[in-house]
């Protein structure tokens, strides 16, 4: 295909090779995938949000200056901004409805009778997505949260460390990540294997020359290859309303909405991908007309448990020059890191452990003898898995952009709730190990604050009418349609979706290069 033909009454394309309706970290990482390995084709990503950073996709803790970092932030927020629900200090704590800095919560629809709902089920509308504001953990799924049906999950892991730029020594001069470690390795990792032992947090950052931490979002996994490839586009303020499909049920491409001037516009295109979150990706199928039985359904949350305790000893650990640092506005203070407890099957969650600063859920203010030396822990519980946990969408009611209002349906079993309370007994005995517990009880957040939505695109092995999906996240019911996202992970994962979603996006990203590349 010739690149695109611009159409003089459009700022879009009238037709590309691949059409991406999102600009988060999975949509980077089509477009990035297809720069490199098929060069020359047209490409054209779309996303409903506004550029809220520079370069277009950046982590917003990259912003020095606050002011602007807070109205990034809000430019996050899509209809939240300015709202009550956005987060403030104690929110946590008092158990408030509330949504972290840049996301924005559903205002209806979120629960139902006799339901626990995802009360707290958050989304951000900007270019970079969720990674503008995420923090940036990615370990390697293990146990059962692994893929079986993929040969290659290795090494598409691998490939998707390598688009996220992913690191384990960006904090390894904190004076208290070791003490922190080890502390926790003496009272975990006895019958471990070595993988599933106490370790750092493997994070999509990396520190500059000058010694700055660069926190990873979209931009990181477009690089280079993808800005300077002339055949690709971003398009920020339009919204896609519809995918389009011909009469062969074959990809055709996009409508879009610029949200600027209001007009609609169609993009043909050999390939959609629709990488969206895992709750308006099928609310976007959805309103296309494409509705297989599976759309929405899975739906899972990582039911999270927080404490926070003061290091043991850290007047005496801490050098004199960790004692007397002081922290800018908004940056880390960088003295406990991040570490990491792995899911194992016997022990169904994820650990992670931080500093209070890097944490976006606030448990305690920060110690001011001895800065990083009070820590944030976090146990992620894996879901018991259930068809019946979905979103819906109303034939009859609209959403603030126009689109399918959402109805979630969500329940916690017996199941879930007994590995809570085992998370919940877990996590103070952890806290013990590492310190000084700030509180006597460990708080539960409230369903949906992981952020780590999955399921309602989920890949298969098989057209067995439980996915969405083919292993290559092509759509069963609609080929040239892809998945991207959380939604496509199968499994019942405790660690953060990111890397794994990355990495099935590098697999969907292959197959589109080979298949139109053949045509």
């Amino acid at each position: 295909m010739n690149p695109a033909a611009v159409d003089d009454a459009s700022r879009y394309p009238a037709e590309v090779d691949v059409a991406i309706v999102g600009s988060g970290p999975t949509g980077a990482a089509y477009a990035r995938i297809l720069s490199e390995e098929a060069p020359g084709f047209t490409i054209a990503m779309f996303e409903a949000g506004p550029t809220v950073s520079d370069p277009p996709g950046a982590h917003v803790k990259n912003i020095e200056d606050p002011a602007r970092r807070s109205a990034a932030q809000r430019a996050s927020e899509g209809p939240g901004a300015g709202a009550d629900t956005v987060s403030s200090p104690g929110a946590v704590k008092s158990g408030d409805r509330r949504a972290r800095p840049g996301t924005f919560l559903l205002d209806d629809g979120y629960a139902f009778p006799g339901e626990d709902g995802l009360p707290v089920a958050a989304m951000s509308t900007n270019v970079g997505g969720m990674s503008a504001h995420w923090t940036a953990a990615c370990p390697r799924p293990g146990g059962s949260e692994r893929i079986a049906f993929l040969p290659d999950l290795d090494e598409l892991l691998d490939e998707a460390d390598r688009l996220l730029g992913v690191t384990t020594d960006a904090f390894d001069g904190s004076p208290f990540g070791a003490v922190v470690r080890e502390r926790l390795a003496a009272v975990v990792d006895d019958d471990r294997a070595p993988a599933a032992r106490v370790q750092r947090m493997p994070l999509a950052v990396h520190r500059r020359a000058d010694g700055r931490l660069v926190w990873s979002g979209s931009d990181v996994v477009l690089g280079e290859a993808t800005r300077a490839n002339p055949d690709f586009e971003l398009h920020d303020e339009s919204l896609v309303t519809r995918v389009l499909v011909d009469d062969a049920g074959r990809a055709a491409g996009v409508e879009v909405r610029d949200r600027r001037s209001g007009e609609t516009h169609t993009v043909r295109a050999r390939a959609v991908v629709v990488a969206g979150d895992a709750l308006r990706t099928p609310q976007l199928l959805w309103a296309s007309g494409i509705r297989p039985p599976a759309l929405g359904r899975y739906l899972n949350d990582q039911a999270q448990v927080v404490f926070a305790s003061r290091i043991r000893d850290a007047e005496r650990l801490a050098p004199a020059a960790a004692r007397d640092q002081v922290a800018a506005a908004g940056a880390l203070s960088e003295q406990s890191g991040v570490s990491w407890v792995p899911f194992t099957d016997d022990v169904p969650f994820h650990g992670q452990i931080m500093q209070l600063d890097a944490s976006p859920v606030p448990l305690a203010d920060d110690d001011p003898v001895v800065p990083g030396s009070i820590v944030g822990l976090g146990l992620f519980c894996a879901k018991d898995l259930q068809p019946d946990d979905r979103v819906e969408f109303a034939e009859d009611a609209t959403d603030a952009y126009g689109m399918p209002a959402m109805r979630i349906h969500y329940r916690l079993t017996d199941r879930d709730h007994a590995v809570i309370d085992r998370a919940r007994e877990e996590i103070v005995r952890l806290g013990a190990a590492v310190g000084e517990p700030i509180d006597s009880r460990p708080f539960t957040m409230p369903p949906g604050a992981s952020l780590h939505y999955q399921g309602t695109t989920r890949m298969g092995e098989t057209d067995d009418g439980e996915s969405v999906c083919t292993p290559d996240s092509e759509l069963w019911s609609a080929p040239g349609v892809y998945v991207a996202g959380n939604g496509v992970i199968p499994t019942a994962t405790a660690c953060n979706p990111t890397l794994t979603s990355v990495a099935l996006a590098v697999r969907g990203a292959r197959r589109i290069a080979t298949s139109l590349a053949s045509k």
